[in-house]
């Protein structure tokens, strides 16, 4: 339960510590003097937005704390909000993140607030409120949808891509395989181009390279040539090691001169092979130029990739009907699993309906009727296939319709307290606050509301904000929450009244700031019953 909120700096609150009671506490006050305020610093320090705005004006640091107790542990949430912005969060003194916190939050406390009414319009409330009855001791079946669904989905995404991927590339197949079986004509061969120009070279310059060549072999082999000489100069060496030298020249120098006649016998003047040469190097460039490349080897690569797609694009269809196939199978399980679901919700309907139109009729809509209608949606959701709706009539012979349709204020109310009663008796929830939940009600409605509430703090902590006499009275314990003038500022301050200052407080909420010595019989009356 939440034992102690601790609050500095918070709007109109300089300094505010209150200590909390098991059962049903109750705070009131005048309209503005500054109960919402604490219901924000409250919901701040449960991982609510932080907005320097709340800062009080003038100070730099705004801190709340709230200390939860369990069989007399302890468990204290601080958070701390810079005039710059920076947001901090503490759970007994360890940093946390502001989603952990929120998670935690959720397991600790439930803040209904006015607005929170308007829920009972929304879809995805009114299944919540049947899951949480459904699903109360186990929730391990909507775990495992989720799971199951999440797959599902992903399958479907995956299914969807290669199916447009496909598509786009089915149309580009043809010229695809154009571009390819053109370069696979081609058979292209890695190195091929610098041999054709090194060999069209040849051939263009068959004849002066010859006449270069043989020059170059009588230089070296003639009588007089450089291999005579050299042999001379051998013949005349004065040292071992000098003509070792020699030796190694002269045995280079012949294999230069019979590399050269190789050369000059397979260089041929042959106008045939040049053609088919620069006709070869012409389609190269021609591809080149196509592909917008700048070597015959990147033309290769360009090949392999296109066969390479072409071979995927062929297929596709087998991959498209193996992750059909895949995702039919999860969709079994799914549908499994969904309609596992839904019997579950429908099982407790009966007892949703009956619960409700007892705690309604004991609230003063003596002909109420409601209904829970679940009806099967076109795909699968996150939370399943069920359409949830809450149904609603208030009068005889009236028949149900959705509550947002047919309900007044004072009804929604109602309707939402005997909801809340509802699910408190399967969440666990140790606190529960209920901010002016008796909105569009008055005399004995309001009095079976908190009756309502005083029930249900048998088993929690209940805390209600409300301007009600009837409700105020039904309290263990109740705080009056008002506005005082300081040298500084205008600030909030809260109090728990004594016996005596209940009387006087209650008799004030009956008659007005003056209360009549009838008012405060009256109040009396409020209390001891």
């Amino acid at each position: 339960m939440l034992s102690r909120l601790y609050i500095q700096n918070y709007a109109l609150i300089s300094r505010l510590d209150i200590s909390l009671n098991e059962g049903f506490t109750v705070l009131t006050g005048e309209t503005g003097a500054g109960k919402s305020i604490i219901l924000g610093a409250l919901a701040l320090v449960m991982g609510g937005r932080a907005d320097t705005k709340s800062i009080t004006e003038g100070e730099a640091l705004c801190v709340i704390e709230a200390t939860f107790t369990d069989n007399g542990n302890e468990l204290l949430i601080r958070r701390e909000l810079n005039r710059n912005g920076r947001s901090r969060s503490f759970v007994n003194d360890e940093v946390v993140s502001q989603s952990e916190l929120k998670q935690l939050a959720a397991r600790l406390i439930d803040i209904h607030s006015q607005h929170e009414n308007l829920l009972l319009s929304d879809d995805s409330f009114q299944l919540g409120i049947v899951d949480a009855i459904a699903f109360a001791q186990d929730r391990q079946p909507l775990l495992d949808y989720s799971t199951l669904f999440n797959r599902w989905q992903e399958l479907a995404n995956r299914l969807a891509d290669l199916k447009q991927e496909a598509k786009k590339a089915r149309a580009e197949a043809d010229y695809m395989r154009f571009q390819r079986d053109q370069l696979l004509e081609a058979t292209l061969q890695q190195g091929e181009e610098d041999e054709l120009n090194e060999e069209a070279y040849r051939l263009n310059h068959a004849e002066e390279l010859q006449t270069n060549m043989q020059g170059a072999i009588h230089t070296l082999t003639d009588d007089g040539g450089v291999l005579s000489l050299l042999h001379g100069i051998q013949l005349a060496a004065v040292s071992s090691e000098l003509n070792e030298r020699l030796e190694s020249v002269r045995i280079e120098l012949n294999d230069i001169a019979d590399e050269t006649q190789r050369l000059a016998e397979r260089t041929e003047i042959n106008p045939q092979r040049l053609q088919q040469v620069e006709e070869r190097l012409s389609l190269l460039d021609t591809l080149k130029r196509k592909h917008n490349v700048q070597t015959a080897d990147e033309l290769i690569a360009i090949r392999d990739g296109l066969d390479q797609q072409c071979r995927h694009i062929d297929s596709y269809d087998e991959e498209i009907a193996n992750l059909q196939k895949e995702l039919d199978a999860q969709e079994h399980l799914l549908a499994a699993s969904a309609e596992q679901l839904t019997r579950q919700r429908k099982a407790v309907v009966p007892d949703i309906v009956r619960d409700l139109t007892d705690n309604l009729t004991k609230l003063g809509i003596r002909h109420a009727k409601v209904d829970v209608d679940i009806q099967p949606l076109d795909d699968y959701s996150p939370q399943g296939m069920d359409d949830v709706q809450f149904l609603f009539a208030a009068n005889l012979n009236q028949t149900p319709r959705r509550v947002s349709e047919v309900a007044s204020g004072g009804e929604i109310s109602r309707l939402m307290l005997c909801i809340k009663a509802l699910i408190a008796s399967t969440n666990g929830l140790p606190t529960i606050i209920f901010d002016e939940i008796d909105t569009g009600v008055s005399g004995e409605i309001a009095a079976r509301m908190g009756e309502i509430m005083q029930q249900m703090a048998r088993s929690r902590q209940i805390i209600a904000i409300t301007h009600l006499p009837q409700i105020a009275a039904m309290g263990d314990a109740q705080f009056k929450v008002y506005k005082q003038d300081t040298d500084r500022r205008t600030e909030t301050s809260i109090r728990l009244l004594s016996q005596d200052e209940r009387i006087e407080e209650i008799a004030s909420m009956l008659s007005g700031s003056n209360p009549t010595p009838a008012a405060r019989d009256n109040a009396l009356q409020l209390l001891r019953r």
